[in-house]
């Protein structure tokens, strides 16, 4: 019975009640994964946003996936024709809430209204990052938008310093830190000129099941049950709300948790979910 109910549920509140409008997929620079092995101060850090990547091309918004972003027009009045590249951020741990805003084909002016679009790439541009960073500042200043706005770029003196600094944002909600080599020129698909950064390892696994509530939890969902792509099955109970709780995931759905590590049978330690696995 909580499968169907919470199945039907979760419809209704996580999956795109409008058909999405297809565009042309962007193609965007992607990160890779840092390793230690780098000097840091030849790089500008930024904290890892955890919101709706999203593509300008001088003109509309489009996602990742290459599905137009339907921003009221009032949002975008003051953008540049210029191509941009960045995240449309709500803040801290609200991804799902991002999601919920920006997925949608008739736009709530109430929701957009705390959205800002947080930019941290000029694509096509034919300086260096460092140069780049520059050209963003100008343009946030002269387009005078309270909707457009630069993701902070700073340095760190060291591993120490980057690790103590990565340390300080995760306690606070951040999600990492990313890592621009400060003299790359721009580049599409994955290169070491970017980094990205976290404490902890993530991954996708299906959800396959749900273990029910106890306690305060009585009547909801008390952990998901879950398949890696390797086979092995497992619950995630850590990082769930109420909300999720009671319109969890529907069977089938990939997920991205968090873990440390693997037990001795090859299971993931201290599985946390992060987020359902982002189709937009």
């Amino acid at each position: 019975m909580i499968k169907t109910l919470t199945s039907l549920l979760f419809i209704c509140c996580f999956h795109f009640s409008f058909p999405l409008t297809a565009a042309t997929k962007p193609d965007l620079l992607l990160a890779e994964v840092y390793n230690g092995n780098i000097d840091v101060q030849q790089y500008w850090v930024s904290e890892k946003l955890d919101g709706v990547r999203a593509f300008w091309d001088g003109k509309q918004l489009i996602s990742r996936g290459g599905n137009l972003i339907a921003a009221p027009q009032w949002f975008v009045a003051d953008f540049p024709a210029q191509k941009l590249d960045g995240e449309l951020w709500l803040g801290r741990n609200k991804f799902a809430e991002t999601l919920s805003i920006v997925s949608k084909t008739t736009p709530l002016d109430s929701e957009w209204q705390q959205i800002r679009y947080y930019i941290f790439e000029l694509p096509d541009a034919k300086d260096t990052f460092t140069e780049r960073i520059e050209v963003m500042q100008r343009l946030v200043q002269q387009q005078n938008s309270r909707y457009l706005t630069l993701v902070p770029q700073f340095r760190v003196a060291d591993n120490a310093a980057l690790l103590a600094k990565l340390s300080e944002l995760e306690q606070a909600g951040a999600e990492g830190l990313m890592l621009h080599q400060q003299n790359a020129l721009y580049q599409t698909g994955r290169s070491s000129d970017l980094l990205k950064l976290k404490s902890y390892q993530d991954t996708e696994a299906e959800v396959t099941g749900y273990r029910p509530g106890k306690g305060k939890y009585q009547g909801m969902v008390g952990a998901l049950i879950v398949k890696t792509p390797e086979g092995k099955e497992f619950a995630i109970g850590s990082g769930l709300t109420d909300a999720l709780r009671q319109t969890p995931p529907e069977i089938g759905t990939v997920i991205t948790y968090r873990y440390n590590g693997y037990t001795n049978n090859g299971i993931p330690r201290f599985a946390r979910f992060l987020r359902v696995r982002q189709e937009f």
